[in-house]
């Protein structure tokens, strides 16, 4: 048994790793809000329009994001569903056929349901926001969190262009040298927006923690009913102990 408990740990250690590391940058701190239904909202909104193209969120269902996220179905059908194959109560798949998208890309583009329990909101939210101009890649992007990815920068026209900037740092960073003159860190991996999108950076944050947002909900949407239902089961506890505790005293009475 403890042979199997201490394979089980190592088999975990790389997962874990994996999930909070982001290739030695430093991840920015993400914490989703399951309560916020408009930040949900925009997020599924924000993964309809510029992510379904080529990734699917096939464990997940239209209706079922509608239900907890209380959005109408005439809504959902309007403005979320854009392909008259594609139903209110259907999984949200895309058309793509994965065999096109290996000879595309390299690899199919991964499905989403689980993204966000796989890599973590951090990894996610950094990894979005991390994108940057870089001319010898094939689509003419980088990303600092995952080098030599090959999705495009779809979210751009809301970014805007933004490129790797060099600038002088008065504490140490990875990959920056020291500058004898000022005393200063020269360091050329700071990313900035060169040509403004649509959004502010301001706004494009925000519209990245709310994609994100929506990954963590679809990544386990029923956590949204566990948590309502936790204090109910927990006042359920508590008045079932009392009447357990009063009925083992009747039945004792007599024996006392």
């Amino acid at each position: 048994m403890k042979k199997q408990l201490f394979a089980l740990l190592f088999a975990l250690v790389p997962m874990i790793g994996f999930a909070a590391g982001g290739g030695g940058v430093h991840l920015e701190e993400m914490n989703p809000d399951l309560e916020d239904k408009a930040s949900l909202q925009n997020g599924m909104k924000l993964f309809v329009n510029y992510c379904m193209g080529c990734h699917s969120m096939e464990h997940q269902r239209f209706s079922r994001a509608a239900q907890d996220l209380d959005m109408p179905q005439g809504l959902v059908e309007d403005n979320l569903i854009f392909s008259d194959a594609l139903k209110f109560n259907d999984q949200m798949h895309i058309a793509m056929d994965s065999g096109d998208a290996e000879s595309w890309f390299g690899a199919p583009p991964p499905d989403l349901t689980l993204e966000a329990r796989l890599r973590g909101t951090d990894w996610i939210y950094t990894y979005l926001l991390s994108f940057y101009k870089d001319p010898e890649r094939p689509t003419g992007v980088n990303n600092a969190v995952f080098p030599l990815v090959a999705m495009p920068n779809v979210l751009e026209p809301l970014q805007g262009v933004q490129e790797k900037v060099c600038a002088a740092t008065d504490k140490p960073v990875e990959g920056a040298e020291l500058d004898p003159l000022t005393g200063k860190y020269q360091s050329c991996e700071t990313l900035q927006v060169t040509k403004p999108g649509q959004m502010e950076p301001e706004e494009f944050e925000e519209a990245i923690y709310d994609l994100t947002n929506f990954l963590a909900y679809a990544g386990e949407p029923s956590k949204l009913q566990a948590q309502s239902l936790g204090p109910k089961v927990l006042i359920f506890i508590f008045i079932f102990g009392v009447i357990g505790y009063l009925l083992k005293r009747e039945y004792w009475r007599d024996i006392h």
